[in-house]
């Protein structure tokens, strides 16, 4: 859950607590500066890693054999996982969630906690004061206009002509506010109401895939590989599995 003072190595008697948890198969995960106990241990040697913004030059220069990745919310290996600031802890944990129970069980979660299940982009775009733009310009109408009509083709244009904005302005407005593109997000969002529905209904695939804008099942397949690295009938089967 932290590490500080993140110069100070953790006792021998942690080291060998942390070591022996994973070598047993315990999944290990930091917060924040949490890092440093894992790199100190040893766990992150010849892996990526991230933690705070404000600590990642400092890891660097003290643990040369992990390849820091600053800007990022999480990264998970399976067996190890770290996470940036405490507010990514959240996102990593929720993220470990979905893998494990499924979005929608995820989704669950993110409502009582009122939080969204999956937040876009990196940690950077948090590491400086927010723009006037990024305030007077929030984009949460249009996220939820776009939200209510994933199953119908909305395109990055329409999504532009709807906020009364150049292309190129809503692209600056997303990278400003959410760290990602306008097609990421409108992807993710796709994916995700896809995850849920192979989840929870008996639809075909193609079904599904129109439900969500995908339009066929084949173009379905391709964009889960992608942003979840398996097919849809391996994620219902999976998910089907564990809830019975």
């Amino acid at each position: 859950p932290g590490w500080l003072p993140v110069e100070e190595p953790p006792s021998p008697e942690v080291v060998r607590a942390l070591r022996r948890a994973h070598s047993h198969g315990t999944r290990v995960v930091s917060i924040c500066s949490g890092a440093f106990a894992l790199a100190y241990a040893g766990l992150l040697d010849g892996r990526r890693a991230t933690t705070h913004w404000a600590l990642a030059e400092r890891f660097a220069g003290r643990f040369p054999h992990v390849r820091m990745e600053p800007d990022v919310l999480y990264v998970d290996h399976g067996d190890v996982a770290t996470s940036a600031g405490a507010g990514a802890g959240f996102d990593l944990c929720m993220h470990l969630v979905r893998a494990d129970q499924g979005a929608r069980y995820a989704a669950h979660i993110a409502r009582t906690m009122v939080m969204p299940p999956h937040r876009e982009g990196g940690q950077l775009q948090y590491s400086a004061p927010p723009h006037p733009g990024q305030i007077d310009g929030t984009l949460a109408p249009l996220l939820e206009w776009v939200t209510g009509r994933l199953g119908e083709p909305v395109t990055i244009e329409d999504m532009a002509a709807w906020a009364g904005l150049s292309a190129r302005t809503l692209a600056r407005r997303f990278t400003d506010q959410l760290g990602t593109s306008p097609g990421q997000w409108l992807l993710t969002q796709r994916v995700a109401v896809a995850q849920d529905l192979l989840e929870s209904s008996d639809l075909p695939l193609d079904a599904v895939a129109r439900r969500v804008g995908l339009s066929s099942a084949t173009n379905l397949r391709r964009r889960f590989l992608n942003v979840l690295g398996t097919t849809p009938g391996a994620y219902r089967r999976a998910f089907r599995a564990r809830s019975r």
